[in-house]
Order: C-alpha cells, then structure tokens, then sequence
C-alpha cells in the first residue's frame, strides 16, 4: 500500500502541473473552466492509479511512467488551447522542466525526511514534500502567470522566437535526469548529497533566470513593436494629410480652371462641332484628380485606408470602402486599425498574385449596438490557402502566417472574435472588436 501511494504522490504532481499551464491561456482555453476541470482532473486521476498499479505490480520505475502520462496530458493540453502548438508544447514544457528540478531538491531532502529508506529515488515522505512543492509553486507564480506569461502569450512581435525557446526547458529536463542518482544510497558517499543539492539549485536557478531574461526580452521586443505600430500609424497620417493637402490643392485648380473650360465647350456648341466637344469632354475628364476624400469619419481609420487606397491604386488592384464609424470608438482604436492594416496587407499581397481581370478588395465597417465594431474584408485570391488545425500558414515562409494570427489574438482579447472564410477564389474576413458596454 506504502508502495502505491508514493508512485501515486508522483504522478499526482501533473495536476498542478496542469493548473498551472491552464493559467496564461484562461482566454484560448476550448471548455469553459468548469467542463475543463471535470475533464481534466478524472484523467489525470486515471493515469495516476493505473500508473502506481503497473509500478506496483511490475516493479516500474514511477519516474518512466510520470513520462508516458506527461506526454499524453502534454497531448490534451496542446489540443485543448487555441493558440499555436509552437506556444503550448512552450508552455508545458516550460513547466514540466521547473517541476523537474524541483524534484531533483526532492531526493535531497528525502534522504533528511527519511533517512535508511531504500525506496529510488523517493520515500513517502519525499514524494509528498515534491507534490507539495509543486503545489505551492503555483501558488507563488499565479499572478506572474496570469498577468506576464499571458501578455507574453497575446503578443506576436517575437513570435518566432516561440520555435525555440521549447529547447531550454527541454535542455534541463535532460540534465536532471543526467544527474538522477541510480541507487538510493549513493548520495550517502563523502558531500556527494551536498553537491547534488546543490546542483539542483543551480539548475532550478539558472532556469528561472532564463525564463526572467526570457520575459525581459520579450516585453522590450513588445514594446519596441508598439512604438513601430504607433510610428507606422503616424506615417500613415503623414502620408493621408498629404494626399489630402495635395487633392484639395489640385480640386482647387480645377475649379479654377472649370470656367475656361465652359468657355470652350460653349464655343463648340454654338459652331455645331460635336466630335471636337466630345473629345474635348473625355479630355477633361480624363484630366480630373482622383482622390478619397472623408473615406471614414474616424480619423485614425480614415488614415489607414487612405494610405492603402494609395497603395493599392498603385498596384492597380480594385480597392472600395464602406466604412461607416463615428469619430469615437468604443474599441481601442490602435487594435482596428492594427487589425485592418494586418488584413488590407494580406489582402494587397494576395491580389499581386491573383490575375489582373480579377482583382477585387472591399472593406465594410460599421458600429453595432454602440459597443462592437464589425469589420469585414473580402479579397480574391489564385492559388491554394495553407492551413492546419485552424491555424493558416504562411505563403512567404515556412510555418505560422504571423498576420492573421494577429488579427486573431487582437479580436479575442477583448472578448470578440474573428471568423475566416474562403472558397471560389474569395477569402472573407469578418471580425468583431467588443468595446465597453
């Protein structure tokens, strides 16, 4: 019976280990909290008595078993998330390293909580005081688990740096296991106890700085990206005011202009020379400034379009709005405009690549029930559209399209959503930004 609880107190630990990794991605979480919880804790529970009963009966080590059922939980946990599997296999294993080296401080005080136990590598005693550890290790990191891990989790500025930052907690799992002792008398030999605790600390140390520097950097490449959004907004203000400094100087010429033009179309009329008038009338015309003045009564929004109205009229692929939004805006407007700009480049790329004859972008906006804003774009597109398990792949690269994983993250922050559809050559994003009630 002794036997079958502390293989039990070791497997039990993948239940705070569970909690803990639920705790950034509360908002991507598939169930609800409660339908997770009823899920999640009979299956971890299951895993956990059949694991002591195979070590009991076949005389198992508990520690290959703690990794058969943390791959299958690491399996459940990726497919319970909506973020991308490069983030949650980060997560998890991020946490399964720092419980790793808990563990290997556990096997140094199991030998002070029960000293002439030959039971490798822990005693009762020793798997409840790692179980209770790591219990209250969650405890400890719950808010910098539900404030900065998640922010760090919403954040796509360094997206790619989530395709490697799995390695590091990989690498210490690999080390305490290096420095596991075999036999359970073994730490008994000259300061070999003092050293493995060592080592033990160092490592639990130097990963927790690591995930520290880790966070630094991150927030730093965050707010680096926020300061290029605003500098990008700002330009695309710059170059909005100056088309329409430009078009009201050239509208202003026109009309100047406009009563010379009068005259000679009179003089054309008056001799009968209607060839010469029509000529003269598709000549002026063709003369006429084109121009987007007051695309949207929201000026953040309206600078947005017009420099891609700009940009799209120089790639000559078709570009209408409909964008209906007062001057305020119940969502934050850096959010909708990020938001649009991510979806008006996407859709600019993938009409460089469709067929000239079929180009088409339109772009709808309007307020609903004075707290959302639906937005939808609708492009046409050649070719083929990438994705796996929700998630579209880039056309540029190998891996995640980091655009429209923003647009995703950007609308469920705050509450709302993002749909993609696509078919027949159409790609149709529609998006709701939720603002305060």
């Amino acid at each position: 019976m002794t036997e079958f609880l502390r293989s039990l107190l070791e497997l039990m630990i993948l239940l705070p280990a569970m909690l803990l990794a639920c705790l950034p991605v509360k908002g991507y979480l598939r169930l609800s909290p409660v339908r997770l919880a009823a899920v999640t804790v009979p299956l971890v529970l299951f895993l956990c008595c059949a694991g002591s009963a195979v070590s009991c009966l076949f005389h198992v080590e508990t520690l290959w078993l703690l990794f058969a059922a943390a791959a299958v939980m690491g399996r459940f946990y990726v497919h319970m998330v909506r973020i991308t599997r490069w983030k949650s296999v980060s997560v998890y294993l991020s946490i399964c390293g720092s419980f790793s080296c808990m563990g290997s401080t556990a096997i140094v005080v199991n030998g002070f909580l029960s000293p002439g136990e030959s039971a490798p590598p822990l005693s009762l005693r020793g798997a409840l005081f790692w179980f209770a550890l790591c219990c209250l290790s969650v405890l400890a990191v719950w808010h910098p688990a539900t404030h900065a891990a998640r922010r760090l989790l919403e954040e796509e500025a360094f997206a790619q740096t989530w395709y490697v930052f799995w390695i590091l907690p990989l690498l210490f799992i690999g080390l305490n296991l290096f420095i596991l002792p075999r036999t359970p008398d073994i730490l008994e030999q000259g300061r070999l106890r003092q050293l493995y605790l060592l080592l033990s600390l160092a490592f639990l140390f130097l990963l927790l700085l690591f995930y520290a520097l880790f966070y630094l950097m991150a927030s730093s490449l965050n707010r680096n990206d926020r300061l290029r959004r605003e500098n990008q907004l700002l330009s695309m203000q710059q170059a909005r005011y100056d088309s329409l400094r430009s078009a009201i100087e050239q509208t202003r010429q026109s009309r100047h202009d406009m009563h010379h033009h009068f005259h000679i179309l009179q003089g054309f009329a008056a001799q009968g020379n209607w060839e010469r008038l029509a000529s003269y009338l598709d000549e002026v015309q063709g003369s006429i400034p084109e121009s987007d003045l007051g695309l949207c009564k929201n000026t953040a929004v309206d600078s947005v379009a017009g420099y891609f109205a700009m940009r799209y009229r120089e790639c000559g692929i078709p570009l209408t709005f409909a964008l209906d939004l007062p001057p305020q805006l119940p969502v934050p407007e850096s959010d909708l405009c990020s938001v649009l700009s991510n979806l008006l480049e996407n859709a600019m790329e993938a009409g460089m690549k469709t067929a000239p004859e079929r180009r088409q972008t339109k772009v709808a906006a309007h307020l609903h029930s004075g707290h959302m804003v639906l937005l939808s774009v609708e492009n046409t597109y050649d070719g083929k559209v990438r994705e796996k398990d929700g998630v579209f792949l880039s056309s540029k690269r190998l891996g995640e399209g980091v655009g429209l994983q923003a647009v995703r993250h950007t609308a469920e922050r705050n509450g709302g959503y993002v749909r993609f559809h696509y078919g027949d050559g159409a790609f149709t994003a529609n998006v709701i930004l939720r603002g305060g009630k």
